[in-house]
């Protein structure tokens, strides 16, 4: 939210009041441009949190000549490490991964109050492992027994034997929670 100078008087004492009375509602106050913005980043503990829920990624894959490539993805991330992908060797988004260096990759509350986080950095690729990497995330996002019926229906270990696991390093985040807005967003 940004309010314009000639209004800033009037809102800036409704924000401050409003502040007193919600402590979670943050301010930051930019005097040189006349604006006031409401602070919705996450702190690093929530966007780990929510990377880590298990949520559809959409990840940006640049493409020579074109715009990046950009799709869904499941994912795998624990608080603190890397983000895992499994993906085809010969599919378009394996062959671009390849050459890539860097990714990035953005997962989203879609419903009020919205969230999202985005996040940029160097990928590695790896043979994919069929019980670490194929199993778990088939499992993380169709429980086990579709998850098993899923594994089956793929060909099992033998069906991801060319399949590339995809490491992304998160070095650059962008986040935001809405419902840090004084009264949130429904």
């Amino acid at each position: 939210m940004v309010i314009q100078a000639g209004s800033l008087r009037s809102s800036l004492a409704f924000l401050m009041k409003e502040a007193v009375s919600n402590k979670s509602m943050q301010l930051l106050i930019n005097r040189q441009k006349g604006k006031i913005k409401l602070k919705t980043t996450m702190t690093r503990e929530e966007r780990e949190e929510f990377l880590a829920e298990v949520r559809i990624g959409i990840v940006s894959i640049p493409e020579e000549g074109r715009g990046p490539l950009t799709v869904p993805v499941w994912y795998l991330y624990e608080p603190g490490s890397e983000l895992r992908i499994w993906t085809g060797s010969r599919s378009r988004k394996g062959i671009l991964l390849r050459s890539a260096k860097r990714i990035s990759l953005v997962v989203q509350e879609p419903t009020p109050p919205y969230k999202y986080v985005s996040v940029e950095g160097p990928v590695s690729i790896e043979p994919v492992h069929f019980e670490r990497d194929v199993r778990s995330l088939a499992y993380r996002y169709l429980g086990q027994e579709s998850g098993e019926q899923y594994l089956k229906d793929i060909g099992g270990s033998a069906g991801v034997g060319e399949d590339i696991l995809v490491r992304l390093q998160p070095e650059r985040w962008l986040t935001v929670d809405y419902s840090k807005l004084s009264p949130p967003i429904k």
